[in-house]
């Protein structure tokens, strides 16, 4: 990837759902002179608001944001590898203006194919993938977790045993290629260059992140989730089945069931906090495997973080 700059700056922000990185990304963007790129699985479709804690619209005029709002409800699916396209376009008309680009968010695989690439992967067998989600609906998705397990262990201890198209993606490559996908991650990807790139982690106290990750997801419930995934789901019916679309992420999943019957309300949210809970140690446990963070311990919005991140930033400039 080419820019017209020598080694500009490229910040990027990493951290749990709810820790405060938009804030901190308002933050440096009008320090900088930056513009915030999205890193998202969910924000990037159209139509979800609510449950998605996507930037405000103040917040949008204030900075000029990319990659949200960028695919169709409809086409449920978003791929890291799209996602890593339309981001390093994105960062390279932001440094054409000569502005910071700045990548906030907390999907870590899309993060990772946007800095490091993708190796080019066998291509899908629908035969082999029926196969496994057959075994899925007789032995359950901790068996399939545990067949990825012996096959390559780094991998399955980077999925989640109930994200269900990960793991058959993951044994989809290990059968095909007779290889580990770990170790073809290692091969043939293609980094981003010409960059200095600026890793910055949001570390703020466990129970603190849970008090906000719950007081959210009671938020999000109040300002109308059930009302809005009811919308959506009557909109893109043929989406329900799909596993890793975003009606079936969470909060939307959560509102469903209650849609559906299957819990309360106050049920319906105890359950979306603590999926959201998970979800964040999950977020933890990836982006501490990655290198060169400078973690903060503290919320984005903290002024003291704030302060010590532009001092971080400062010195690389």
């Amino acid at each position: 990837m080419t820019v017209p700059q020598e080694n500009p700056i490229l910040i990027v922000i990493v951290g749990a759902t709810a820790s405060g990185k938009t804030a901190l990304s308002l933050a440096l963007a009008e320090k900088f002179r930056g513009e915030i790129v999205s890193c998202d699985s969910v924000a990037v479709y159209r139509e979800f608001e609510i449950g998605t804690a996507k930037p405000s619209q103040e917040d949008r005029k204030r900075v000029p944001h990319h990659l949200i709002d960028v695919a169709d409800a409809s086409a449920a699916g978003f791929t890291a590898g799209e996602y890593a396209r339309l981001g390093r376009a994105a960062i390279q008309e932001i440094n054409e203006r000569s502005k910071t680009p700045i990548v906030v968010g907390g999907t870590g695989l899309y993060l990772r194919a946007l800095l490091d690439g993708l190796f080019a992967g066998p291509q899908r067998s629908e035969e082999l993938r029926a196969r496994l989600r057959e075994r899925v609906e007789s032995k359950g998705a901790a068996y399939l977790h545990r067949v990825l397990r012996r096959m390559d262990p780094a991998a399955a201890a980077s999925i989640h045993p109930n994200d269900v198209p990960k793991v058959i993606r993951a044994i989809e490559i290990c059968q095909a290629t007779r290889e580990k996908m770990t170790d073809l991650w290692k091969q043939g990807r293609d980094p981003i260059t010409g960059f200095r790139i600026v890793r910055l982690g949001l570390n703020p106290d466990r129970q603190l992140l849970y008090e906000r990750i719950n007081a959210r997801c009671r938020q999000m419930f109040q300002d109308g989730l059930i009302a809005e995934t009811g919308a959506l789901a009557a909109k893109y019916p043929q989406t329900l089945t799909i596993p890793n679309s975003p009606i079936n992420s969470l909060g939307y999943r959560q509102a469903l069931q209650h849609i559906n019957g299957e819990l309360s309300l106050e049920e319906a949210i105890t359950a979306a906090q603590q999926a959201h809970r998970n979800y964040a140690k999950r977020q933890m446990t990836w982006f501490r495997r990655e290198h060169n963070i400078h973690w903060l311990a503290g919320f984005g919005n903290d002024p003291a973080v704030q302060s010590n991140t532009v001092e971080i930033v400062s010195k690389q400039m």
